[in-house]
C-alpha cells in the first residue's frame, strides 16, 4: 500500500466514520477496487485509522469530554461499551475473517439500507432529548445494539443510532451519543489490534513504512470526520436517516453486480 492509497482511504474513513452506512465496509470496498492486497498490516491499517476519525469527535465535543464533575456520562459510557469488549475478544478471528468479505459487505449494505428507510417511522415518539435522560440500562441497551456492526457492512454509527432512537431518544441525541460511544470502542478495538499484532506479527509495527501509512492515516481520518460530523448533525435534524437508506441499498447492488462482474473478488 502506497502513500496516495493511504490517503484515498483515510478520505472514505473520514467522511462515512460516523454516517450510517458503514465505514469499514466502504474501506473493504474501496481497497478491493484499488487492488491493495489483503495482509496482517491492511487488516489493521482498517481497524487502526479509525481512531484518527474517532479522536475528531473528542475535539469537537471537548466540553463534554474533560466535564469530570459529571462522572455519570463516563459510567455509561463504561457500561456501554462492555458488551463489544466481550464479543469482540471471543469472535475476533471470525471477525477478522470477514474483514476479507466484499460480500458480506454488499449483503449487509442491503439489509441495513432497507432497515434505515424504515426507522423514522418506527420511533416517531422519542422521549429522552438530553444525556443526563440516558440511564445505565439504557446505555447498555444500545451498546448490544453497536455489536451487530462487528459484521462488516452493518455500520457501528447506524447500529448505535438505530439503538438508541429504539430506546426512545431522539434522532439528535442518539447520534450524539453513538459518536461518545465511539470512543471507548474504538480505543480498545484498536489497542487490542496493535497488541494482537505485536505479538504474531511485530515486525509489520517495527516497519517505519507502515508506521508512516498509519500516522498519515489517522492525520487525514481525523481532519475529514470533523468536517462529516458537522455535516450528519445538521442533515439529521432536519431530513432523518431514508437518504443513507437509500444510498445503502444502491451501493449494495452495485456492489454484488461488481463482484458478479469480477471487478471485485468476493
Amino acid at each position: 500500500m502506497d502513500v496516495i492509497q493511504t490517503v484515498i482511504l483515510a478520505i472514505v474513513e473520514g467522511v462515512t466514520e460516523f454516517l450510517p452506512i458503514s465505514s469499514t465496509g466502504h474501506m473493504i470496498l474501496t481497497s478491493s477496487l484499488m487492488h491493495i492486497e489483503t495482509n496482517d498490516f491492511t487488516k489493521l491499517f482498517e481497524i487502526a485509522i479509525q481512531l484518527g476519525a474517532i479522536l475528531s469527535v473528542v475535539v469537537l465535543y471537548w466540553k463534554k469530554f474533560f466535564d469530570f464533575s459529571k462522572w455519570q456520562f463516563y459510567v455509561k459510557l463504561i457500561i456501554a461499551v462492555i458488551p463489544a469488549l466481550v464479543l469482540g475478544g471471543l469472535f475476533s478471528n471470525k471477525i477478522d475473517a470477514l474483514l476479507e468479505s466484499p460480500l458480506t459487505v454488499a449483503i449487509s449494505m442491503l439489509a441495513g439500507g432497507i432497515v434505515l428507510l424504515l426507522i423514522d417511522n418506527l420511533f416517531k415518539h422519542p422521549q429522552v432529548t438530553e444525556e443526563k435522560q440516558i440511564s445505565y440500562s439504557k446505555g447498555f441497551a444500545i451498546g448490544i445494539w453497536q455489536c451487530l456492526a462487528m459484521i462488516p457492512g452493518v455500520s457501528r454509527s447506524a447500529c448505535s443510532i438505530v439503538g438508541g432512537m429504539q430506546q426512545k431518544l431522539t434522532r439528535k441525541l442518539a447520534a450524539e451519543f453513538s459518536f461518545f460511544l465511539a470512543v471507548p470502542t474504538m480505543v480498545a478495538a484498536t489497542g487490542y489490534k496493535l497488541f494482537k499484532t505485536y505479538k504474531t506479527h511485530p515486525e509489520i509495527l517495527k516497519d517505519k513504512h507502515n508506521l508512516a501509512l498509519l500516522g498519515i492515516g489517522n492525520l487525514v481520518a481525523f481532519v475529514v470526520a470533523m468536517i462529516a460530523v458537522k455535516f450528519f448533525i445538521t442533515y439529521l435534524q432536519k431530513h432523518g436517516l431514508k437518504l443513507f437508506g437509500w444510498y445503502r441499498i444502491v451501493a449494495g447492488v452495485i456492489v454484488l453486480l461488481l463482484i458478479w462482474e469480477g471487478v471485485i473478488t468476493s
